[in-house]
């Protein structure tokens, strides 16, 4: 094998790696990327569902690179309730689809709350969840084929799908104005054997997030960070995030900036040079509630020196909430209410 070639391999290595990590991670689940923080914590925490009070509805539309043909592209649509004191209930509906791959697929959730201060309005909440998914992959290789006649065993040439339930456990404390939570996707060891059949059965995804919120009755800030570790290629990220928040006469607008770094990198040779790079996002992102409406966007920016394109993420997160109870807390949490 010639240095050339070595070259172009590691070079197409990194490439998928950089332009693909988010669907890596996507094929054990639903994707893991920012619409938590769009007032959306139940789409990675079975723990947050009606977290707060009443109830709420939320869409959520992603889309890769514009202008490219069958690029990766996310719709996901949930709800979530409080029912009565201590129980809530959750669903959420997931499409999730990059080229030839697919999935579709749903969970639905049960969370018990526990108030561990009897105080009015004082927000001191030990959470549990656990929700039980079901997912249909999908792989078409029908308009696969080969080069120079030659025959490659692991491409089957057909639509292949392939059904995997499995089950997501968390826990959840809040305490004033401080939060954090825990959960561990995909507890179950399921064989799928959609792409090889040496796929891991254990697809095991860990997430961990908290953060702090402070500030006046006007104006509050909340930083906060999210870490997940899968089990089954050792990768982990951790993203750091600071939101603003301005209270209004009709409801309340909201941005900030969340930064999202790969904590694994791969080598790549350009010239007689060696380097690693990693996978790191820049991502502002702003929202606006009005009244019981709420509307959300997210740009993310890949940065490092090989990517797939210039052209970045684009989210849109468009939610209802009713039956919330104002000032439901005596604290600084706006995404609490």
């Amino acid at each position: 094998m010639t240095n050339r070639t070595m070259n172009l391999k590691k070079y197409f290595f990194l490439l998928l790696l950089t332009s693909f990590s988010g669907y890596l991670y996507s094929q054990e689940g639903l994707p893991v990327y920012l619409d938590y923080l769009t007032d959306n914590y139940y789409l990675v925490h079975p723990a947050m569902a009606g977290a707060g009070s009443g109830t709420k509805v939320r869409l959520t539309a992603r889309q890769q690179w514009f202008g490219i043909e069958d690029a990766p592209a996310l719709q996901t649509l949930s709800v979530n309730s409080r029912m009565g004191e201590r129980s809530a209930i959750g669903a959420m509906i997931i499409n999730d689809r990059n080229g030839y791959h697919s999935q579709t697929g749903m969970k639905v959730t049960y969370a018990h709350h526990i108030s561990l201060d009897q105080r009015s309005r004082y927000l001191n909440q030990l959470s549990f969840g656990a929700s039980v998914s079901i997912f249909q992959g999908r792989l078409d290789e029908s308009e696969f084929f080969n080069y120079n006649g030659t025959t490659d065993n692991n491409i089957i040439g057909s639509d292949q799908t392939s059904t995997e339930p499995n089950v997501d456990i968390g826990m959840a404390y809040a305490v004033s104005d401080f939060f954090i939570q825990f959960s561990v996707h995909n507890v179950l060891e399921v064989s799928r054997d959609l792409y090889s059949e040496l796929e891991p059965t254990n697809r095991r995804r860990f997430i961990l997030s908290g953060g702090y919120t402070f500030g006046e009755t006007e104006w509050s800030f909340q930083p906060s960070m999210l870490f997940q570790h899968v089990s089954s290629t050792g990768e982990s990220n951790i993203d750091l995030n600071m939101l603003a928040f301005r209270e209004m006469e009709f409801g309340r607008i909201w941005g900030g900036l969340s930064y999202r770094s790969s904590l694994d990198g791969a080598e790549y040779v350009l010239g007689q040079a060696t380097n690693e790079q990693k996978l790191q996002l820049l991502s502002p992102l702003l929202g606006v509630n009005y009244d019981n409406f709420m509307f959300g966007y997210t740009y993310s920016y890949q940065m490092g020196d090989i990517k797939f394109q210039n052209g970045g993420y684009h989210q849109l997160t468009l939610g209802l909430t009713f039956g919330e109870e104002k000032q439901a807390y005596h604290c600084n949490c706006p995404f609490a209410q």
